[in-house]
């Protein structure tokens, strides 16, 4: 049976990983450890095989009056964590990194795209990165996850707001983009394949298929059982605003990694994901 310490209490991805793994009590324990105060570097971490550090501050603000306390949440507690984990006898430690370490200017990734933060959120993970890879030994396994957007039933951030946007739009621009997201579901089967295969180094978790944002709003609809009209009306001043305007390059961009490097495993197909994701909504509401 492997040991799993998810080191960050309530977060989205914690918590659903914890449900996913408990799916198989022979398998694997799991417990939980707030990080929120200072009473977490008391706690014993050698009764684990792998600690899952998910804690950190989730949103992206490029405030300056940010910048402290994203170093000292999203990099400092990362590394002293890791130290300790290593200093405990734990043989993998897993970070929930993101995509974001890369320039929004990109839109393609792949392994040769070198990370070039735009933000303060992007830097503090990816010095987090660079401070916890440096721990990797014999016996101690770094495993870094640098995973697009993240969405499921229940979830919060930008892919709820587009939820919400396609449930009430019934004329949408027929503008393609291409997006890279992750499933939660998804993400909790990769979990389980790193844990159980004891692997380290950096991985980008994603779903099989990329997305657009109008194939977001049409499977949307279509589920909802409302009608949508596609228009090529304003594609050329989408085309402009994506380059200049942050809120519409969120929207329409392109942002995606290299499919390609996808690792083999089967994963749930982004309509059937979508379609538990909006069951998750309503039962919420």
């Amino acid at each position: 049976m492997k040991k799993i310490l998810i080191t960050g209490a309530n977060s989205y991805v914690g918590t659903n990983v914890e449900k996913w793994l408990m799916k198989e009590p022979d398998n694997y324990y799991v417990q939980t450890l707030d990080m929120k105060d200072q009473n977490w570097k008391e706690f014993d971490f050698s009764r684990f095989d792998v600690v899952f550090h998910v804690a950190g501050i989730a949103h992206v603000s490029t405030k300056k009056s940010m910048k402290e306390l994203y170093f000292k949440v999203n990099r400092d507690l990362v590394i002293e964590t890791a130290k300790k984990a290593k200093d405990s006898g734990v043989n993998q430690f897993i970070f929930m990194s993101s995509m974001i370490v890369y320039s929004s200017r990109e839109t393609r990734i792949t392994q040769d795209t070198k990370p070039k933060p735009d933000n303060y959120y992007g830097l503090s993970k990816l010095q987090a990165e660079q401070g916890i890879l440096k721990l990797q030994s014999d016996n101690f396994n770094v495993c870094v996850l640098r995973p697009p957007m993240i969405y499921g039933p229940k979830s919060k951030g930008n892919f709820y707001k587009l939820i919400k946007l396609a449930k009430n739009t019934p004329v949408f621009p027929k503008y393609m983009n291409i997006r890279s997201a992750l499933y939660i579901d998804n993400l909790c089967i990769f979990i389980s394949k790193y844990i159980d295969s004891k692997l380290n180094g950096i991985f980008t978790p994603k779903n099989n298929e990329y997305f657009s944002t109008s194939e977001v709003v049409k499977i949307t609809r279509k589920i909802e059982n409302k009608k949508t009209f596609f228009t090529r009306l304003f594609n050329f001043l989408i085309y402009i605003s994506v380059k200049r305007i942050s809120l519409m390059n969120k929207i329409f961009g392109s942002f995606y990694y290299d499919i390609n490097e996808q690792d083999e495993i089967n994963i749930i197909s982004f309509e059937d994901s979508l379609f538990e994701t909006l069951k998750g909504y309503k039962h919420n509401e």
